[in-house]
């Protein structure tokens, strides 16, 4: 241990840095290729709202001089579009640079030593990043069927626990639960718990009875939905998410949220992609196809995936997946390696375009036949 990290946190000493997913000219300069897809990050493929990039362009043209101004550190325009389109609260929007943000702040806000936070096994790696960083205690619950297992994790709270955490569709498994498992998990949940639903992928949904937290909230003082304009809106430069809660877990939040934490640009991006109704349902409709088109590959080739309701798939490689990953990289396809989330075998695909999961696809059933013949 070096003198330094001899100096920091004990609860910081053991964190590893989230790591994310390699960038496609990363991978050129690597190894010389020319074409590179990538398939790692759960981004949308056909890149940002045109709504969204009209906006920018405006705003860069009309007053550049505003870029060298700090931005609304209230957020007011952004908050203002989603309290118009989900007829919310304005004092119930916390904004984040991105929604890995607003997790982080419920954690800074809520936990400390000596405090419990409950999350499933196969969860978003960030929730116990977040959990640790600030010296509280991190339980996993076992996974069911790859999913939460809610029950369970309601059998799981102690005197302890301050914060829940739920992803609804979970990241990177894909996985759900429906309306009435959520409303018979809040009803085992003590009042003074935080509750955060994160509902990331939530606009890729299609079943019309699918659970929505933004609709639980009226229900559940203690509730925090949190939500991200990254994936179905395209913006994950931008790094723009939001949590919408009470106006006192939203004052709470604030207290320890940094000023001017999202950007100008990003503010006015997300403000016009609110309202782009059109570009999700084309969004929608291609990860669809996408997801279809990957499955029937997949089934060719003699794997499956778990069943997913996000922009993503997590499939079975039924052998040690890190071998197929660099095997994968090699032939220009960047993928996202699951081993860190209990779930060594297994590799999360991105849905692409038609012609990226074509790619992807023949790239995959190269490395798979070359790990299959023998040596």
């Amino acid at each position: 241990m070096t003198p330094f990290l001899q100096q920091a946190r004990p609860c910081v000493q053991h964190l590893a840095p989230y790591q994310p997913g390699k960038p496609i000219n990363e991978l050129q300069r690597e190894l010389g290729l020319t074409r590179v897809v990538k398939l790692a990050s759960n981004e949308n493929p056909l890149g940002p709202s045109p709504k969204a990039l009209a906006a920018l362009q405006q705003a860069v043209q009309g007053d550049p001089v505003e870029l060298g101004r700090y931005p609304d550190g209230n957020g007011f325009i952004l908050k203002q579009a989603l309290s118009q389109r989900f007829g919310l609260s304005l004092d119930g929007i916390t904004l984040g640079n991105g929604s890995n943000d607003v997790l982080e702040l419920v954690a800074r806000a809520f936990l400390g030593e000596g405090d419990d936070a409950i999350f499933a096994e196969h969860a978003f790696a960030v929730y116990p990043l977040a959990v640790q960083a600030v010296g509280a205690r991190g339980i996993a619950v076992p996974a069911r069927h790859y999913g939460h297992d809610l029950p369970a994790m309601a059998a799981a709270i102690t005197p302890a626990t301050k914060v829940i955490f739920l992803a609804n569709p979970n990241n990177p498994t894909g996985t759900w639960f429906e309306a009435a498992d959520f409303t018979a998990f809040m009803a085992q949940v003590p009042a003074h718990i935080v509750v955060v639903l994160d509902e990331a992928y939530g606009e890729f949904v299609t079943a019309p009875d699918a659970l929505d937290g933004l609709k639980e909230l009226p229900k559940h003082p203690n509730l925090i939905v949190s939500r991200t304009l990254a994936k179905a809106y395209g913006l994950a430069s931008l790094r723009v998410g939001y949590a919408v809660s009470s106006a006192e877990i939203t004052n709470i939040i604030n207290r320890v949220r940094q000023p001017f934490n999202v950007n100008s640009l990003a503010l006015i991006a997300a403000a016009a992609a609110i309202n782009d109704d059109e570009f999700v349902a084309k969004t929608r409709d291609l990860n669809q196809a996408g997801m279809q088109q990957w499955l029937t590959g997949l089934a060719a080739l003699g794997l499956s995936a778990i069943p997913s309701r996000g922009n993503f798939l997590c499939v079975d490689m039924q052998q040690d997946a890190a071998p197929l990953f660099q095997a994968l990289l090699r032939e220009g396809v960047i993928v996202r390696p699951v081993a860190n989330y209990g779930l060594p075998r297994h590799l999360r695909i991105s849905i692409g375009l038609a012609e990226e999961n074509e790619f992807g696809l023949e790239a995959l059933a190269r490395v798979l036949a070359a790990s299959r013949s023998p040596a």
